[in-house]
C-alpha cells in the first residue's frame, strides 16, 4: 500500500472509511514526515500532534461504531496560523500577538472539527497576511519544498509548503490578494478561492474585510471540493460534477493579462497555451476575451487593502511600529496616510470593474487566466521578491469576489512548477472544481511531487 502520507485526502479517506486505514496510523506517518522534513521546509510555528493523537484515536473508535461524518473525519488538517485553533496561539507570525491564544475555534475550524478532522499544527505565514519573507521575526520563513533555496508564494507560505512536501493532505489559508493561490501556483498544487462570503471568516485575524477570504490548500481539485463541502457548512455536493468533463464549455482565455498587460516569463506564456490547447483538446470551445487591465484591478486592490488594513492596524503602528518586521510595516505604513476620497473613487471603480467581469460571463462559462506570472524565485532575493510578488493576475478576483482556483500547469527548466488560474460566476464552485478537474485529469501533472527524499 502506498504510504499515507504519500495519500491524497480523497484516496485516505476512502480507505479510512472502508476500514483499510487508521486515522491514527495516518497521522503517525504524517508526523513522521513533519519530523523528517521540517527542519528544511519550516512549514509549521507549532506543532499540536497529541492533540491530533488523542482527536485521531476518538475518531477511529467513532468510524469503526457509526462509519465517518464527513470525508474529512480523521484527516489531518494544517492551520495558518492567523486562524484561530482553541486553546493555541494565533500569532499571526509576529512578536506583536505571542502571548494571543485563542478562546475558540475560528468558524471554519469549527466546521472542520464538526466534519471530523484533527490538527496537528498551526503554520507560517508572511506576517498578519501582509509582509514577505522575512528573517526579522521570531519564526523563519517557509521554504519551497521543489528548491528550499526558493520562495514557496505567499502569506499561505506553510499551508502550501506542508502540503506540497506531502506532510498534510490538505490545509486552510486565507486569500486577500491571491494569498491561497500563491503558494499554489509556487508549490504545485490546488489553491481554491471561493466565492465572497461562502466559507466563513470571524474567527480569522482580518487583513482587508471587504478581500479576505478563507481557502483550501490540497494535492488535488477532488480534495478541493471535499473541503469545501464542510467549509461552506454543506451547502452543496461540490464533488457533484467532477467527472461531466470539459466538452462544450465555453472558456474565455484573458490572454491580455499575462500577453500586454504584465508580460510572463515564457515558459509561464508557453504553459498558459499548452493548457489552452489541452482545454480545447477537451473539447472545450476557447475564445480571448478582454477585460479591464490588470493595473486597473491592482490599483483598486491595493488602495482598499491600504485603508482597511490600516484600519485593523492603526493602534499598533502608531504605538509599537518597531515590533513589525520591517518588510511588514513597509507595505502597512501608507494605509495611514491614504485620503478618504482615494477609498471611494477606489470603491467606485470596483463595482464597474465587478460588473466587466460579470458582462464576461454572459458570453462564456470559465475564464481561463494566469496566476503567477512567474515561477519562484530566490526567497533570500529581496529584490526579486519585491519584484515577483506584484506580477500576477490574482488580485482582479478579490476585488470582484469570484471564485477562482489554481492548479499546476508544468514545471520550469529549472523544476519550479507553472501555474494557471480558472474564474467562474459568483456561486458555481462546483462548475469551477468540473473544469478544474476536468484539466487536472487530462494534465500529466498532479502526481508530480517535490524532489525530497522520504
Amino acid at each position: 500500500m502506498t504510504a499515507p502520507h504519500q495519500m491524497t485526502l480523497a484516496e485516505a479517506s476512502g480507505l479510512i472509511a472502508a476500514g483499510k486505514l487508521s486515522p491514527v496510523e495516518l497521522l503517525a506517518d504524517c508526523a513522521a514526515r513533519i519530523a523528517a522534513l521540517e527542519p528544511r521546509i519550516n512549514a509549521f510555528i507549532r506543532q499540536t500532534l497529541p492533540e491530533a493523537e488523542a482527536a485521531a484515536r476518538e475518531a477511529e473508535a467513532e468510524i469503526r461504531r457509526n462509519g465517518p461524518r464527513s470525508a474529512l473525519h480523521g484527516i489531518p488538517i494544517g492551520i495558518k496560523d492567523i486562524i484561530d485553533l482553541a486553546g493555541h496561539p494565533t500569532t499571526c507570525h509576529s512578536r506583536l500577538r505571542l502571548d494571543h491564544v485563542a478562546s475558540e475555534d475560528a468558524a471554519v475550524v469549527g466546521l472542520l472539527r464538526q466534519g471530523g478532522a484533527v490538527f496537528p499544527g498551526k503554520l507560517a505565514t508572511h506576517e498578519f497576511a501582509i509582509g514577505g519573507p522575512a528573517f526579522d521575526l521570531p519564526f523563519p520563513p517557509a521554504r519551497n519544498p521543489w528548491n528550499t533555496a526558493h520562495h514557496p508564494g505567499g502569506s499561505s507560505s506553510g499551508s502550501g509548503a506542508a502540503v506540497a512536501a506531502r506532510m498534510l493532505p490538505a490545509a486552510l489559508g486565507t486569500d486577500t490578494g491571491g494569498s491561497v493561490r500563491h503558494p499554489a501556483s509556487h508549490c504545485g498544487i490546488v489553491g481554491l478561492k471561493a466565492t465572497y462570503g461562502l466559507v466563513p471568516r470571524e474567527g480569522v485575524f482580518p487583513l482587508a474585510f471587504s478581500l479576505d477570504h478563507v481557502g483550501p490548500l490540497t494535492r488535488t481539485v477532488r480534495d478541493a471540493a471535499l473541503m469545501l463541502n464542510v467549509m461552506s457548512g454543506g451547502r452543496e455536493d461540490y464533488t457533484r460534477d467532477l467527472g461531466l468533463g470539459l466538452k462544450g464549455l465555453r472558456i474565455g482565455f484573458v490572454r491580455h493579462f499575462h500577453e500586454t498587460d504584465m508580460p510572463a516569463d515564457p515558459e509561464m506564456a508557453a504553459a498558459l497555451e499548452e493548457g489552452a490547447r489541452l482545454l480545447a483538446a477537451e473539447g472545450a470551445i476557447v475564445t480571448d476575451v478582454t477585460l479591464p487591465r490588470l493595473s486597473e484591478f491592482a490599483a483598486v486592490n491595493r488602495t482598499v487593502l491600504y485603508a482597511e488594513s490600516s484600519a485593523v492596524h492603526e493602534e499598533w503602528l502608531t504605538t509599537r511600529p518597531d515590533e513589525y518586521a520591517n518588510v511588514t510595516r513597509r507595505r502597512l505604513l501608507p494605509g495611514l496616510f491614504l485620503p478618504a476620497v482615494d477609498y471611494m473613487h477606489a470603491a467606485r471603480r470596483r463595482t464597474q470593474l465587478i460588473a466587466a467581469i460579470n458582462a464576461a460571463f454572459d458570453e462564456v462559462d470559465v475564464l481561463l487566466t494566469a496566476s503567477s506570472m512567474d515561477p519562484a524565485c530566490k526567497i533570500d532575493d529581496t529584490e526579486a521578491v519585491e519584484r515577483t510578488y506584484p506580477r500576477q493576475a490574482r488580485t482582479p478576483f478579490n476585488v470582484s469576489g469570484h471564485p477562482a482556483i489554481t492548479l499546476m500547469s508544468g514545471l520550469s527548466a529549472r523544476g519550479l512548477p507553472l501555474s494557471l488560474q480558472f474564474v467562474t460566476p459568483a456561486f458555481t464552485e462546483a462548475l469551477l472544481l468540473r473544469v478544474a478537474h476536468g484539466f487536472e485529469r487530462a494534465a500529466p501533472w498532479k502526481d508530480r511531487a517535490p524532489p525530497l527524499d522520504g
